[in-house]
Order: C-alpha cells, then structure tokens, then sequence
C-alpha cells in the first residue's frame, strides 16, 4: 500500500523525486473496471515520465459523475488494483468532481487525458501549461470502457433471468 498515497505524503515523495531531475506525470479518472483499454492507455503514458501518479475518483465523486449505481468496484479496491500495475507508481484518491485542486498540488510537468477528450477540455490544462508543463493525448481503445462492459453484463444478467 506505499503506492497509495494521500495529498500531504504525496506532496513529500514528489518533491524530492523532483530534485532528483525525475520526470513527474499525471492522470486522473474512475478506473471502475479495470480493462485492457486503461492498460494500453497507463502503459502509452509510462512512455515518457519516469513517475506516473494516478489521481483516482473516490468512490463520493464517482456517484457524482456516474450516477448512483457506480462505482462497482469500491475506491480502496480500485486503488489497491491500480497499485499493482508497474507502470502506476502512486495512487492519490480525491474526493472533487474533477482533479482541478490535486493537479494544482503535485503541478506534473506532464498530464495525460485519453484522446476521446478535446485538448481545451482538459481540466487543468491551464495550471500545467502555466509553468510550461504539457498536456498529452493518449490513443485509447474505443471498444473498450467501463460503461461498455457493465452494459454488456447487466444486459446478459436480465435475460439469463
């Protein structure tokens, strides 16, 4: 569980890896289900930062976006899950509908959006392209996604019954 982290270690980590010139990258989102889909799209951004931290939904601000019957998988679960992959080096779960404050925090010289989501879309694109970080867009795989999948189940659920 040292990869999951709240805002204050989070901060602590970051500042000394930043002294030793590595490379701090940040994305964010529900991460619900995980599918091959987020391990394409987490392994592209491992590419080109040498720390990757996952800011993820608590499952509070996932209800929010997804309505009341997500998230499925609870928000120490999914953190625990997405711990384990190698290319997620910390976890930071927040509780806002959007990442707008955390992003403010860890300021990643990089922050990474799937390509479904217009670059002027992206929340914090402002905080990072203020000190001259980047916003990148990752291909993703479109006939993959946590909504998709749980359709698909809960459709084969009805009419087995």
């Amino acid at each position: 569980m040292k990869k999951i982290r709240t805002v204050g270690s989070i901060l602590r980590v970051l500042r000394k890896l930043k002294s030793e010139g590595k490379t701090i990258g940040f994305t964010n989102g529900c991460f619900d289900i995980l599918h091959p889909g987020h391990i394409e799209y987490l392994e592209n951004i491992k590419r080109y930062v040498d720390i990757l931290v996952l800011g993820l939904n608590s499952d509070k601000s996932v209800r929010k976006i997804k309505g009341k019957s997500r998230p499925v998988v609870t928000e120490i679960d999914r953190a625990r899950v997405l711990s384990a992959l190698e290319m997620v080096d910390y976890v930071v779960i927040f509780d806002e509908e959007t990442p707008y404050e955390l992003i403010n925090v860890i300021k990643p010289k990089y922050l990474f959006k799937g390509a479904d989501w217009k670059l002027n879309e992206v929340v914090g694109r402002d905080i990072v392209e203020s000190y001259g970080g980047k916003v990148i867009s990752i291909p993703y795989l479109e006939e993959y996604s946590t909504t998709k999948l749980l359709k698909k189940i809960w459709k084969k659920s009805f009419y087995a019954s």
